[in-house]
């Protein structure tokens, strides 16, 4: 059995293995990696052999770990990435390769309702009736969206909200606000198996999941980077941010948002934003938007967003879908239910 993994902004590690008794045997690791001294390999090999077939990510790492000493170097790989390989060599962990994503483009909604519809195509996802999804968000109104922990009282100022009209949905992945008006940010929601992202860390799984529209925006001549926990970042600053949350029925929800082109006068009045936070926004000042999508590309939000798609469709196996009638109407009830409701949107003060 082979199994390979592909480390961001690191190195392949491949894996061939055989299972004898429940026990691994015949264990082999290959890649593109760096590795001092060359007889550590011999090493690695050998101290995966013979233990459990059904050994966890970290079980494996901290068996190679143990019959390795300090003066080997692993460059461009990790233990923890060895793990990895072994768990999909033996089918108990997934690739991008492993699956077919559908992948819907932007539908104009209320935003409230692509909240909602995180969480029931996670369940979809997780109950395997509906396949890996990305899915571009498209709203008809302006609403900031809280995450999941933040206060409501420290992080929206109720007046300027009241003024200029804007309501506030609290989502359900942690991570900071978000200030949407329509056609101020590109927000995507990527919803995947856990299998896909197992033994990674939850600041890992960030940089993984991020490692398609890193390359996305290359191919809009924007030199982006991970920068961690959860933000994405160019030479001229801050793009845009992820945020995650991990369903226990087994999907991870990933979405991230950029800032296309922010009305950061209005936003300055509608978030209770500090001096320390207006960088982290994208601007030192009120008296300038927050646009790096728009001003490093040229590009309209459209094109962006066909381009994005179009990049992941080269990347991977994807379908074209859209939403069904009975996804929609589970959301709207999830709204009414839970989203729209001052016991949600009030549950952290």
């Amino acid at each position: 059995m082979r199994g390979e993994y592909k480390v961001p902004g690191g190195k392949l590690v491949a894996v061939e293995v055989d299972v004898s008794d429940g026990r691994l045997s015949d264990v082999s690791i290959s890649g593109d990696f760096f590795l001092e001294p060359d007889e550590a390999l011999e090493d690695i090999n050998a101290a995966l052999t013979g233990l459990s077939a059904d050994a966890g990510v970290e079980q494996l790492a901290s068996a190679i770990d143990g019959a390795l000493d300090e003066t080997v170097s692993l460059i461009g790989f990790t233990p923890e990435a060895i793990g990895i390989a072994v768990r999909r060599a033996l089918g108990k962990a997934t690739g991008w390769h492993d699956h077919v994503f559908d992948v819907i483009p932007p539908v104009t909604l209320d935003p409230a309702m692509h909240v909602a519809l995180d969480e029931v195509i996670a369940h979809e996802v997780a109950a395997g009736e509906r396949p890996p999804t990305l899915r571009f968000w498209d709203w008809d109104r302006p609403l900031v969206v809280i995450g999941s922990f933040q206060s409501l009282r420290n992080e929206v100022d109720p007046d300027g909200a009241a003024r200029h009209g804007i309501e506030v949905v609290r989502r359900i992945s942690g991570g900071g606000a978000m200030f949407m008006e329509p056609g101020n940010t590109i927000t995507y929601s990527l919803v995947v198996p856990g299998s896909l992202v197992e033994g990674l860390s939850f600041e890992r799984s960030y940089s993984f999941l991020d490692d398609w529209v890193i390359g996305a925006l290359a191919d809009i001549g924007v030199r982006a980077h991970f920068v961690p926990l959860n933000d994405i970042a160019s030479d001229k600053g801050k793009i845009g941010g992820a945020a995650q949350k991990r369903f226990a029925s087994g999907a991870v929800l990933h979405h991230v948002t950029m800032a296309y082109d922010i009305d950061a006068d209005k936003m300055l009045e509608v978030l209770r934003i500090g001096r320390e936070k207006l960088s982290d926004k994208g601007t030192k000042s009120a008296n300038k938007r927050v646009d790096p999508m728009r001003s490093q590309t040229g590009m309209t939000r459209e094109a962006i967003i066909e381009s994005f798609i179009a990049s992941f469709t080269r990347a991977h196996r994807t379908t074209r879908a859209t939403y069904s009638e009975a996804e929609l109407s589970a959301a709207k009830e999830l709204v009414e239910a839970r989203f729209a409701t001052p016991e949600w949107t009030h549950r952290v003060r």
